[in-house]
């Protein structure tokens, strides 16, 4: 079955955000139910139970919804499984496709190269500049980046400036705020052209290409699937997104990896697409 969040006023309806994916389930013939992502943000184990009281018992479910930290992803896992009910993506297997420290090893020789710490802390933040070496890169979480923040969050012209490196990794973590995720992450900077494509992968086998949700009427035409398709073999995660852009040198390159239940879809790409795409 397909599960997404409730409506936050009308617990019983999908969230609006997600009704198009649950109408098109529904047409056909998959089953859906909905879940209360805000109770399973609180972390323990009575909130997990409530917030999939409306699930039915089953044998498998896929979820499409808002992002949840591994920590919760493995509450919910563990709820659905005391009403009978196992995820298609397991709890290691969302942690694996979501943070980047558990797909970074699959895929390094077609990403910027990448280094992290564990925590928010200062000196933590300047061995990992110094792990990369120098140069300009780009910051992040286990999870997200604020790019929309580009020159006071995420871009760092040089890492072995580390007083200006620092005044972003702390801008960063003051926007990120509760939703810091991990560590820090600095990736090397890599001059890309043009709009970035997602690409959606079930057992290891690429189902659908959509525009990137952050421009979703450029679709980049001839992507080059071969970059990043051993790595998602190798990383062996049921279902993920791979976004992936071209260099100014042509080289087509994996931008991130990110678990598909979690991964927005482009208004462009239609619903039902996307459905087939998971059953």
């Amino acid at each position: 079955m397909l599960l997404v969040p409730c409506d936050v006023l009308r617990p019983r309806r999908p969230d609006e955000h997600f009704a198009g994916e649950a109408a098109a389930a529904r047409a056909a013939g998959m089953p859906v139910a909905v879940v209360d992502h805000d109770a399973l943000t609180r972390g323990t184990a009575q909130a997990a139970d409530a917030a999939v009281a409306r699930v039915p018992a089953g044998d498998g479910a896929v979820y499409r919804g808002w992002m949840l930290r591994s920590g919760d992803y493995a509450g919910f896992a563990a709820a659905l499984e005391r009403r009978g009910v196992r995820l298609r993506t397991g709890a290691e297997d969302y942690r694996r496709g979501h943070e980047l420290p558990g797909w970074y090893p699959a895929a390094q020789d077609c990403t910027p190269e990448s280094v992290w710490t564990e925590g928010d802390g200062r000196d933590g933040f300047l061995e990992a500049c110094a792990g990369l070496g120098k140069g300009a890169a780009v910051l992040r979480d286990w999870t997200k980046s604020m790019k929309h923040y580009w020159d006071e969050a995420c871009f760092i012209p040089d890492v072995t400036d580390v007083d200006a490196a620092w005044r972003v990794a702390r801008r960063f973590r003051e926007l990120r705020d509760d939703e810091f995720t991990g560590g820090f992450v600095l990736r090397r900077f890599e001059d890309f052209s043009g709009a970035e494509a997602r690409t959606w992968w079930v057992d290891g086998e690429c189902r659908l290409v959509s525009a990137h949700p952050d421009s979703p009427d450029r679709l980049p035409g001839d992507v080059d699937l071969t970059v990043v398709a051993a790595a998602i073999r190798e990383l062996a995660s049921p279902f993920v997104t791979a976004d992936l852009v071209r260099r100014t040198d042509g080289r087509w390159r994996l931008v991130e990896i990110g678990d598909g239940q979690v991964s927005d879809r482009p208004s462009s790409a239609d619903a039902s697409r996307l459905i087939r795409a998971i059953i």
